[in-house]
């Protein structure tokens, strides 16, 4: 009785706190919006369920849509103001109802997978601000009504399938700043008529199919600071000679655009930085006056140019590249251009004078360590008498970006990060050993006006901090890489400010996704537009839920205080009924978890299903002593059955539960899967509310306790290989064999187990997932889009910037594995990276020195074939990963140089075992496809298949 008394009590406060609520949150959105709002999400693809939290009732309080109200007008509903679907992976396609969202600002389908046409109802939402589709599949032309959107000042459709001509009626948005088009199948006439927005910033037209004349009225406009027509077809057309009136231009590119006829003298243009008029026909001379001070690329090459090379080329202060390349430049090679430059260790100048008519060198050929001069194909290089003439003369290109890394050495423990749950030590902390886990952002510039980044790496830091009001340390660029366009792509980490919580709370994440979602960084004509490529929450913020804006009480939210206060009175009577309901009941027999599982378990072959007692006697009711390892799934305890196998018993914590049809879905998956480089499993137990996993038991531990040190014994370099080679199968077998193929997705050394032969088992499937399958048309698609999961060091880089998970991404993490068994690093220690730190030395031919010295001897042409094969697998170009297939025979092709690698393996696992060593497998697989030529291989039959990356 006191305990009812106790809950009627909790009821009364309830009904209190449940008015006072329905003051502060209450929320009705427009009927019309509500409608317009469930004609869009029906439209939506969704195959990873991403939209389950937009309620049908109340979308504005949904978590990962972005619908934010935010705006109460004298009608008395919500107004719908900014609706975010970025990088969710959706398909499907807009609805024409998204034009009934009155009061939208910003509308944000960035990434998606969305077909279909631009509904031309979006030129009725007067009050937009974004119109953000890049990065869908969206076809068909520009629709004539966008030009209505007065208030309009960003329209991204970039990286599209869009067609058709640009519309005039585009000539009525005059508030327009950014307009990026590129990268669609867009034909025609560019319309003079855009000339009349006077607010333009950012014109990007390039990659289209657009042909006809160059505006010449663009240079009328006052603030155009970036003009980029790349790859179209202006064939036969001039480069206007009223370009050279541009007042506040930047950058202009017009790159492979067929041009013909003279280069216009640009050199009034005061703060021109980027000039790109590459692969065209232009011809003449090259005008003679000086460029700007800023200007830090100038690409004339593969035209039609004659004449010699302007001496005022060498009072260009901020130069890094020189591109004059395969035109019919005649005279002397200059070797004063970088007479008058002070480099600092961070600035590059790249002079590349290929294939030109040059015959003689004026002044001393000698340049400093950061110059690099290109001169072959040139008659010049011909000349004996030019001292050490021939060390510029050989063809040569390369990449002229490379990745930096400001990360900051420590002595810190890396056991006291917890790197599992994405928290790392903060490179740049002014706190030795700070650890926190950051904010992951892909980012990309998408026309910077320079060629080279390291001279701008940390004004651009600078930049990003300030604009995000953060401090300078809190920022850290993981990587960064050069892209078609030129764009520079980048990975950055956002931490939290030290001496406070390790993770950023859910209002400070919002803070920060909407300054980037926004567009509210400043502008800057150096880095020209950029684009959020993802924001993906990840370890302790992937089950955060955002708040949304808070909303002012108006006269019309009255009603929803009514209306909530109804539903509160209805939720307290249900409860009192329950509790009613619940003493009658009290002493009745109810139906256990383990009576409703036995209705719908499943029979599977070779797999037990286990009831709670045997799992809480064999483990002494899962006594501490028996814990062997814990994971993002849960616990990890070390059981003996009743019949004295000894097994691994994984417990599911209580976030980590399944619906009961996933888990038994799971469970029948991983029944499947048989293989000798697989850990097998035993069981599963699934009642009493828990969910567990029983594996067969490995009694030497994870491959990452042995390389980190842990165990007291080392692994030689024969042993090394051969667990590299099991790891390698058991993938393999995955990939290929599996029904259906699996996609791992979780590889590394912690879930690569070895057995009491040191036999290496592949683990942990619980991110696994299955690989794509035929379609309607019978075809294969190459990979699967799904939310990002993993581990930090050991994630594919495309994977984690695409969402699209492919069998090279579990190649490129394998490939980070056999990094570690070679040189005994961490993936991710003190801020460096193991794959960066690694291609360093191999490229400074020191990769010997960076071998692990703890595996003894070893023959070095077989570390050197071990480390190609390694660095291959984590090529950032997964296209140029082998597959697994190849990586398991260029394996064995290794093992095979390896002297006594059998003895070796015998001997040491013996001793480690501490007893005899168990016959080896029997397993023969049920579909082969290696050769059986292959030493060692598991796969015994004699054909070999094609097999298509999926």
């Amino acid at each position: 009785m006191a305990r009812e008394r106790l809950l009627l009590v909790g009821v009364a406060v309830a009904l209190s706190a449940c008015w006072l609520g329905s003051l502060a949150s209450a929320q009705i959105i427009h009927p019309a919006e509500l409608s317009a709002l469930k004609a869009i999400r029906s439209n939506l693809g969704d195959p990873h369920n991403n939209l389950r939290n937009w309620k049908k009732n109340d979308p504005c309080t949904s978590k990962w849509t972005g619908v934010i109200c935010t705006q109460i007008l004298a009608d008395g509903y919500l107004h719908v103001q900014e609706l975010q679907l970025l990088t969710m992976n959706l398909s499907g396609s807009i609805a024409p109802a998204v034009g009934q969202l009155s009061q939208l600002l910003i509308l944000d389908f960035m990434w998606n997978e969305l077909t279909g046409s631009i509904p031309k109802e979006i030129g009725s939402i007067a009050s937009l601000r974004l119109l953000l589709l890049n990065g869908n599949r969206l076809s068909g032309s520009l629709p004539d009504e966008l030009g209505y959107l007065s208030n309009l000042s960003r329209l991204q459709v970039d990286e599209n399938q869009i067609s058709g001509p640009i519309p005039k009626s585009f000539a009525s948005l005059r508030r327009m700043k950014h307009l990026h088009l590129n990268n669609n199948t867009i034909s025609g006439q560019i319309p003079a008529e855009l000339s009349n927005i006077s607010t333009l910033y950012h014109l990007l037209l390039d990659n289209n199919n657009l042909s006809g004349y160059l505006p010449p009225e663009f240079s009328l406009l006052p603030d155009l600071r970036i003009l980029q027509l790349d790859n179209n077809n202006f064939k036969g057309t001039e480069i206007p000679a009223s370009y050279e009136n541009f007042s506040r231009l930047a950058k202009l590119s017009l790159r492979n655009c067929s041009l013909e006829g003279s280069i216009p003298d640009l050199s009034q243009i005061p703060n021109l930085s980027f000039l790109d008029l590459s692969y065209n026909r232009l011809s003449g001379p090259i005008p003679s006056n000086k460029l700007s001070d800023n200007i830090t690329t100038i690409d004339l090459s593969n035209n039609l140019l004659n004449g010699s090379i302007p001496a005022s080329f060498s009072d260009l202060p901020s130069l890094q590249r020189l591109s004059l390349e395969n035109n019919s430049l005649t005279g002397s090679v200059p070797a004063n251009i970088w007479q008058n430059m002070t480099f600092t260790s961070k600035e590059m100048l790249i002079i590349d004078l290929q294939k030109n008519s040059l015959s003689s060198v004026v002044g001393d050929l000698n340049p400093p360590e950061n110059v690099t001069l290109r001169l072959g194909g040139n008659p010049v290089c011909s000349e004996r008498n030019i001292t050490h003439i021939s060390q510029f003369c050989a063809n040569e290109g390369g990449d002229d970006g490379t990745p930096g890394d400001s990360a900051n050495s420590t002595s810190c423990h890396i056991q006291s990060c917890p790197t599992d749950n994405f928290f790392e030590y903060v490179p740049a902390s002014p706190e030795q050993c700070f650890c926190a886990s950051p904010l992951r952002i892909g980012y990309r510039l998408k026309s910077p006006s320079f060629s080279y980044f390291p001279p701008y790496e940390y004004p651009f830091e600078l930049y990003l901090t300030r604009s995000l009001n953060m401090e300078l340390y809190q920022l850290h660029i993981d990587w960064y890489a050069w892209e078609e366009g030129p764009r520079l792509r980048m990975n950055l980490k956002l931490f939290p400010v030290v001496n406070g919580p390790s993770t950023f709370n859910a209002s400070e994440v919002q803070r920060i996704r909407g300054i980037f979602t926004s567009w509210h960084f400043p502008p800057n004509d150096l880095y020209g537009p950029y684009e959020l490529l993802n924001f993906t929450l990840l370890g302790p913020y992937s089950t955060m839920i955002l708040p949304n804006q808070k909303v002012n009480i108006s006269k019309g939210i009255l009603v929803a205080i009514v209306l909530s206060s109804i539903a509160c009175v209805v939720a307290i009577s249900a409860v009192i009924t329950l509790l009613v309901t619940r003493r009658k009941t009290r002493y009745q027999p109810s139906l256990s978890r383990k009576n409703l599982s036995s209705k719908v378990s499943m029979k599977l072959e070779g797999v037990k299903a286990f009831n709670f007692r045997e799992m809480a006697v064999a483990t002494d009711n899962f006594n501490r002593s028996t814990q062997v390892g814990q994971g993002g799934y849960g616990k990890v305890y070390k059981g003996n059955l009743c019949d004295n196998t000894v097994v691994a018993i994984k417990r599911a914590q209580e976030g980590s539960l399944q619906g009961q049809k996933e888990f038994l879905t799971e469970i029948k998956l991983l029944s499947r899967l048989h293989h000798r480089n697989l850990v097998s499993l035993v069981g599963y137990c699934d009642e009493e509310g828990e969910q567990m996993l029983v594996y067969e038991f490995m009694p030497n531990g994870t491959l990452g306790d042995w390389i980190s040190g842990k165990t007291k014994e080392y692994l030689n370099f024969g042993m090394r290989l051969r667990i590299a080679l099991g790891s390698a199968k058991g993938i393999l077998y995955l990939h290929t064999e599996a029904n259906p193929p699996v996609f791992h997705r979780d590889i590394k050394a912690s879930n690569i187990l070895l057995d009491s032969r040191l036999t290496a088992k592949v683990a942990d499937f619980g991110l696994s997932r299955l690989a794509p399958v035929l379609d309607d048309e019978g075809t294969v698609p190459h990979h699967v889009s799904t939310i990002v999961k993993g581990t930090p060091g050991y994630l594919d880089p495309e994977y984690f910037l695409t969402h699209k998970l492919t069998d090279k991404s579990d190649v490129y993490s394998l490939g980070v594995v056999f990094l570690e068994l070679l040189t005994g690093m961490q993936p991710i220690s003190h801020g460096k990276n193991i794959v960066r730190e690694v291609n360093m030395a191999h490229q400074a031919g020191m990769i010997f020195s960076i071998i692990d010295n703890r595996m003894g001897s070893y023959p070095s042409e077989c570390i050197e074939r071990f480390i190609a094969l390694a660095l291959m697998c984590c090529h950032d170009n997964p296209e140029k990963r082998p597959s697994m297939l190849d990586v398991v025979r260029e394996l064995e092709s290794i093992l095979k140089m390896t002297p006594d690698a059998d003895a070796m393996l015998s001997e040491t696992a013996s001793i480690y075992s501490g007893k005899s060593l168990p016959s080896s497998s029997s397993y023969v697989s049920r579909d082969p496809y290696i050769s059986s030529s292959v030493s060692g291989s598991d796969l015994i039959s004699g054909v070999v298949p094609t097999i298509t990356p999926r």
